[in-house]
């Protein structure tokens, strides 16, 4: 069974905490394991709810329960829906921006000010059609996308940030981060030369809290605890920082 850890359940919400390098569901090119085929062997009667994907494969999925996603080696909260009223409320916060997501990072670079907005629209890359950027080429369709920070703590040549994407852009953290100079430690994909850092072997991304309106009608929020890898490059920041 997958180390998947279970935040708050109730009749219409199930919120699990998870791990990184596990992808929420197929997409026709990633290998498992996946959070769906947890829900499925733990949590059969999620089977049904939601809406199915096509692949570019031309594969079609279902996807239980599933109302929002994160990259597979992002950690942290996600939701999921146990019936297809809930889904449809809760598709309906992330569509009309009504949700509150607030991520940590450790970023490559040290950020001067304590705080910034970053306002830039992305698109499609012209390199590699699967990369997203925010410097499109002019013929690329681009979406507005805005994302801000707050610095937690800063030192030997990385910062350790709050992070409230207010849109919900394909990779847009990553995306953003890497276009003001500051990509997430460890990103194979839009990172810096550096690599990893920080006794990091995985993105250092984590979805740490998650609000909204639950289908009762109360603002909730749930937060995943920081994991082991994240606990462990705060106490290597702050010593290097005190010496």
């Amino acid at each position: 069974m997958l180390p998947i850890k279970i935040l708050f359940e109730d009749d219409a919400l199930l919120v699990i905490d998870k791990p990184a390098g596990i992808a929420v569901h197929e997409d026709g090119h990633t290998d498992g394991p996946f959070v769906t085929d947890w829900i499925r062997e733990q949590h059969p009667a999620l089977v049904g709810v939601g809406e199915p994907q096509a692949l570019q494969n031309g594969t079609t999925i279902d996807r239980p329960g599933v109302v929002h996603r994160l990259d597979r080696d992002t950690s942290g909260v996600l939701m999921l829906a146990k019936t297809q009223d809930a889904f449809v409320h809760l598709k309906a916060q992330f569509q009309n921006r009504e949700t509150k997501k607030l991520y940590h990072a450790f970023v490559w670079g040290e950020l001067q000010e304590p705080t910034g907005t970053i306002d830039k629209p992305i698109g499609r890359s012209r390199k590699d059609f699967r990369l997203w950027t925010a410097n499109p080429p002019a013929h690329s369709k681009v979406r507005e996308a805005i994302t801000r920070y707050t610095v937690l703590a800063r030192g030997s040549g990385c910062t350790y940030v709050a992070i409230e994407p207010k849109t919900g852009r394909t990779h847009q953290i990553r995306v953003h981060m890497k276009a003001v100079g500051h990509p997430v430690v460890c990103d194979s994909r839009y990172g810096s030369k550096k690599g990893c850092g920080l006794g990091f072997e995985r993105l250092a991304l984590h979805a740490h809290a998650l609000s909204l309106t639950h289908p009762n009608g109360a603002r909730v929020e749930y937060e995943a605890p920081l994991p082991e890898d994240f606990l462990h490059a705060v106490e290597v920041l702050q010593s290097q920082v005190g010496n």
